[in-house]
C-alpha cells in the first residue's frame, strides 16, 4: 500500500512539473508578445512555432529532473534544500534547452521569450512542489500513509532521534516502539514505548509490523551494531543508520557517495560552486562601487588623520581568513604609531588612551574601517562574514572555545551576524562565535542582503565601538 502510493505521489510530482513548465512556457509567449513590456520590433511569430517545442521541453525537463534525482522519496529533505535542488535541475534543463534551441535550429527564438520562460518556470516549479508538499504533509499529520518505524539505540542517541521524530508528525513516520540495550530498566522514551533489548530484536520484528528501523547508538554502544543487523539484514525493511557524531559537528554534516562507499562529509563550507561565485561577484561590483562613490570621503579621512597625528594614513595588521590564510588587513590609523610597543597585542577598551584625537572619532563611528572595502575587492574578505581575529589571538582561543577555528571555513567580512546584533567590541566572545557558526549553518545569498541592510540601517554607530 505505502510503496503504490509513494509511486502514485511521485507520478503526481511528475504531472505538475510537466503542467508547470508547459504553462510556464504558453505565458512566456503570452507576455512578450501579448502584453509586450518591451517594444515588439520584429513582428509576431506564429504560435505554432513556439508550441513545437513543448514536446522537447517537456523531454529534456524528465530526463534532467528524474537524473538528478529531484523524485527520489526524501521525507526528511528541507524545503529549502528541495527548492534549491528544483531550482538547480531547472537551470541545467535550461542550458540544454538554449543550447539545443540557438545551435541547433536555424530559427532564432526570442531571448525575451527565454528569459521570461527561465524565472517564470523556476518559481512555479518550487511554488507548486512546495505547495504539494505541504499538502502531503497534511495528511502524514494527520495519521494517514504513514511509515510504520521501529528504533533501536541507547541513551541521548535514541531519546535526541525518538524526540525529533515524534516532534514532526507530518514527516509521515509512526513509531512503532523502541529497542534498547541489555540491561536497561527504561519502560518508555517520550514518544516510544520500549519494545525489547537488542537480543529480542527478530522476535519483535516478527511481532510487529515495521518498514523501517533507525539505528541510534551512541559511540560507548557500538559493540552491539554487527549483532543488530544480522537479526535485520534478512528482512524486507529499510535500514538507516544515525552515527552518534554530535559533538564533532559544528556546521553540519552531509552523505555523499564514492563509488558506492559513503563518506559523510563533516563541516563542510555551504560556500561552493555556484554559491560561492555568486557571492564573490557580489564582493567585487559593490566594493569597487563602495570604493568609487566613497572616494571623495576617503580622502578627506586620509587628510583629517595626517594632519591630526604623527604617523602614516593606514595602519595595516595581520588577520586571519579563509582556510587560516593570513592577509594583511587595512584600517585608518585610529592610534598612536607603536601603541602596542609596551602592552603586546591586546584588545582595544573603552576610553583607550593609545587612540588619537581623529582616532576616537572614526572608531566611534567605525570610519576607519573603510579601506577595508579594498581587502574585499582583492579577494582577502568578502562583505558580510565573521570578523577577522590576529592570528596571535587565533591561536589562543582555538584551545579555549569548541568550534572557534569553524568560523575560519568563510571569508572573513567587514560585517557579520554578530556585529549587527551588537556582539562586538570587547564583549563576550563566545555569543561572537555562536553567531558567527549560526551565519554559517544557515548561509545564503538572501542572508547575506539581510545582514548589510541591517548594518546599514542600524548604522555605524555602536556603543562596543572603540
Amino acid at each position: 500500500m505505502l510503496k503504490r502510493y509513494q509511486s502514485i505521489i511521485g507520478g503526481l510530482f511528475r504531472i505538475t512539473d510537466m503542467l508547470v513548465i508547459s504553462v510556464a512556457w504558453l505565458a512566456a509567449y503570452w507576455l512578450r508578445f501579448h502584453v509586450p513590456l518591451i517594444e515588439v520590433t520584429k513582428g509576431f511569430p506564429k504560435f505554432s512555432t513556439y508550441m513545437a517545442l513543448l514536446p522537447l521541453i517537456i523531454f529534456l525537463w524528465v530526463i534532467v529532473l528524474n537524473a538528478l534525482r529531484v523524485y527520489q522519496p526524501r521525507r526528511m529533505l528541507r524545503r529549502t534544500d528541495e527548492a534549491l535542488l528544483l531550482i538547480k535541475s531547472h537551470v541545467f534543463a535550461l542550458m540544454a534547452f538554449l543550447t539545443l534551441t540557438y545551435l541547433v535550429s536555424e530559427y532564432r527564438y526570442s531571448r525575451v521569450v527565454m528569459i521570461y520562460f527561465g524565472v517564470s518556470g523556476g518559481i512555479l516549479l518550487v511554488f507548486f512542489r512546495l505547495l504539494m508538499r505541504n499538502i502531503v504533509r497534511a495528511i502524514h499529520k494527520r495519521g494517514y500513509l504513514t511509515r510504520s518505524v521501529l528504533v533501536i539505540g541507547e541513551g541521548a542517541s535514541l531519546e535526541a532521534l525518538v524526540y525529533r521524530l515524534g516532534r514532526f508528525p507530518e514527516l509521515g513516520f509512526r513509531i512503532i516502539g523502541a529497542v534498547t540495550a541489555p540491561g536497561s530498566s527504561v519502560e518508555r522514551i517520550q514518544f516510544a514505548r520500549v519494545l525489547g533489548h537488542f537480543d529480542d530484536l527478530s522476535k519483535i520484528l516478527k511481532e510487529h509490523p515495521v518498514q523501517q528501523v533507525l539505528v541510534a547508538l551512541p559511540n560507548s554502544q557500538a559493540m552491539h551494531l554487527e549483532k543488530i543487523l544480522k537479526a535485520i539484514k534478512d528482512e524486507t525493511i529499510d535500514i538507516k543508520l544515525v552515527p552518534d557524531l554530535e559533538e564533532y559537528i559544528g556546521l553540519g554534516c552531509q552523505v555523499e557517495e564514492f563509488d558506492g562507499i559513503p563518506i559523510l562529509n563533516l563541516n563542510d563550507s555551504p560556500l561552493e560552486g555556484w554559491w560561492s561565485l555568486s557571492k564573490r561577484l557580489t564582493d567585487i561590483v559593490l566594493s569597487f562601487v563602495a570604493l568609487l562613490l566613497l572616494s571623495p570621503l576617503l580622502l578627506l579621512l586620509a587628510i583629517a588623520v595626517k594632519l591630526t597625528s604623527k604617523g602614516p594614513v593606514f595602519f595595516s595588521q595581520e588577520r586571519m581568513g579563509l582556510d587560516g590564510h593570513v592577509f594583511r588587513m587595512y584600517k585608518f590609523r585610529s592610534m598612536k604609531v607603536d601603541a602596542e610597543k609596551e602592552t603586546g597585542a591586546v584588545w582595544a577598551k573603552s576610553n583607550d588612551h593609545r587612540r588619537t584625537v581623529m582616532g576616537a572619532f572614526l572608531r566611534s563611528t567605525s570610519l576607519d574601517e573603510l579601506p577595508q572595502f579594498w581587502n574585499v575587492f582583492v579577494g582577502d574578505m568578502s562583505l558580510v562574514g565573521p570578523r577577522p581575529e590576529r592570528p596571535v589571538f587565533v591561536s589562543q582561543f582555538k584551545n579555549e572555545i569548541p568550534h572557534y577555528m569553524l568560523r575560519h571555513k568563510v571569508k572573513a567580512g567587514i560585517t557579520g551576524w554578530a556585529q549587527v546584533n551588537g556582539w562586538r567590541g570587547n564583549t563576550s566572545l563566545e555569543k561572537r562565535i555562536e553567531c558567527d557558526l549560526y551565519y554559517i549553518r544557515n548561509w545564503s545569498y538572501l542572508f547575506d542582503l539581510k545582514i548589510l541592510f541591517y548594518t546599514l540601517w542600524r548604522g555605524f554607530i555602536h556603543k562596543n565601538a572603540y
